[in-house]
């Protein structure tokens, strides 16, 4: 357990897929909150869907929650190894009057469940086995063990997010602590390792506040008969809507944290900034640092209403963070994509290319496939392919123009953009034309496109010899 009022938070994953979005951000309020606390922040992995949890999914969860900085304090905990644990808890309620055995086979229930239904009831166990001996059952039947959760009154939770909270008991039915096969449930689990953890503060989606309800009838149970099972903070968080205002769900696009870093290719810092964002404010302020984020995290700044995941403002602030970044660490990140699309290896000179490269590229860029795109005209082979667009621009007047700039600037001694433009300028004064109508023909056959950095940008980072082999390619292939 927590001691000397320490604040202990935790986000525990399920590892029947990789990290959803929607529990990043759940993570990450988690982390915040206790960072900004000077407490702890464990990570738990509820892995007791032996059918559905897997190796790949637990190692996609630590491989995300690493990318996006969200470190945990101690060993994470599995969930499944502390079976005889949540059992323990069970038979401490059993023996103590506070769970009884219930034999109900699943044909008494189907038909109670059924006769709820034609007559419009609620749908919930019914409590035949609560006041009932064990005696009265068969020899050796099966049962599974419930909760003898309270009947009279109401219970009301003071929710950081959601306010005030009140559920009747009533409402609520006995739960299933232990299944037939004695294996724990959910519920059970969830409270028995949030005690053991020492959590004093449940930050989580809105969808398990109901929970919240059930989950606290199990801890007073077992603080009635220990003692030292007091009731968490919640601070149930609204979910995440896609844009036409449904629940997040795939056919919203993109959801584990991994296809944002890999295929969309988001800066873990502009992620961490949007989720953030995503239902807690701070002012007006919208670019946020990691540590600007842990000196101002409140749970009083969450919002009561679900948020709608935008990805235009998502690639918007990845822009930003892209126009932040440190040269050499875009550099490296692209690479992999950058061999990709060249078809060979670049080679250290090729990299160090790429990284000069970077502050001409990334002002244009909202993530990192575009600066993998920006920068491929550095590393493709000769002679260039042309697209459609680049080689409509090389008719016979292109031609003649892209001729009268390559004896110019064949001529510059200092292979500057500042020196290149003068001499590029002085063609166009010449020709009587504007500096982008001279421009584009030599735009096209330096990168075979009609994009790219500013020209003068594009021929110093070519250098001399690979632009004039690209301007002679492109004339002799004209003749």
């Amino acid at each position: 357990m927590a001691t000397g009022g320490q604040v202990v938070t935790r986000f525990a994953p399920s590892p029947t897929g990789f990290l959803h979005i929607g529990g990043a951000r759940t993570a990450l309020f988690n982390w915040l909150f206790a960072r900004a606390q000077g407490g702890k922040f464990l990570l738990r992995i509820e892995d007791t869907d032996r059918a559905r949890s897997t190796q790949p999914a637990i190692d996609a969860i630590l491989d995300g929650m690493r990318w996006l900085g969200l470190d945990w304090d101690d060993e994470a905990v599995f969930q499944f190894a502390r079976a005889d644990r949540h059992a323990e808890v069970a038979d401490t309620l059993l023996a103590n009057g506070h769970a009884y055995k219930c034999f109900a086979t699943a044909e008494e229930l189907e038909s109670m469940r059924a006769e709820q239904k034609a007559n419009k009831q609620p749908m919930r166990y019914d409590g035949r086995w609560r006041d009932r001996s064990p005696d009265e059952a068969p020899a050796g039947a099966p049962f599974v063990v419930r909760l003898r959760a309270p009947r009279e009154g109401a219970v009301t939770i003071e929710d950081r997010v959601q306010g005030a909270v009140t559920v009747q008991n009533a409402e609520l039915d006995d739960m299933v602590l232990l299944r037939s096969d004695g294996t724990p449930t959910y519920m059970l689990a969830v409270v028995v390792d949030d005690h053991d953890m020492g959590v004093t503060h449940v930050i989580r989606g809105d969808d398990h506040l109901n929970n919240a309800f059930r989950q606290l009838a199990l801890i007073r149970a077992m603080d009635a008969v220990e003692g030292g099972w007091p009731d968490p903070v919640y601070a149930h968080v609204p979910l995440i809507h896609g844009a036409d205002g449904a629940k997040l769900s795939k056919r919203h696009g993109a959801l584990g944290v991994e296809a944002y870093r890999d295929e969309m290719g988001i800066l873990p810092e502009a992620l961490n900034n949007y989720l953030l964002r995503l239902g807690w404010g701070h002012g007006d302020a919208e670019i946020i640092s990691r540590e600007q984020a842990t000196e101002w995290f409140t749970l009083d700044g969450i919002g009561r209403s679900p948020s709608r995941f935008d990805t235009k403002k998502l690639e918007n602030l990845n822009g930003h963070y892209i126009r932040e970044a440190d040269d050499t660490r875009l550099a490296t990140l692209v690479l992999p994509a950058v061999i990709a699309q060249a078809g060979r290896e670049i080679g250290p000179d090729g990299a160090e290319l790429l990284r000069r490269a970077m502050p001409f590229l990334k002002p244009r860029a909202k993530d990192l496939r575009d600066l993998a795109d920006a920068s491929a005209f550095l590393f493709r082979t000769r002679p260039l392919d042309m697209d459609e667009r680049a080689a409509s621009l090389l008719d016979s007047a292109g031609i003649d123009l892209l001729a009268a700039v390559e004896r110019a600037i064949a001529g510059v001694d200092d292979w500057s953009a500042t020196a290149l433009e003068a001499a590029v300028r002085a063609v166009a004064e010449t020709a009587g034309l504007g500096l982008g109508k001279v421009a584009q023909p030599l735009r096209a056959a330096l990168t075979g496109r009609t994009t790219s950095p500013g020209i003068f940008d594009v021929l110093a980072l070519l250098g001399r010899e690979e632009s004039l082999g690209r301007l002679a390619d492109r004339l002799a292939a004209t003749n």
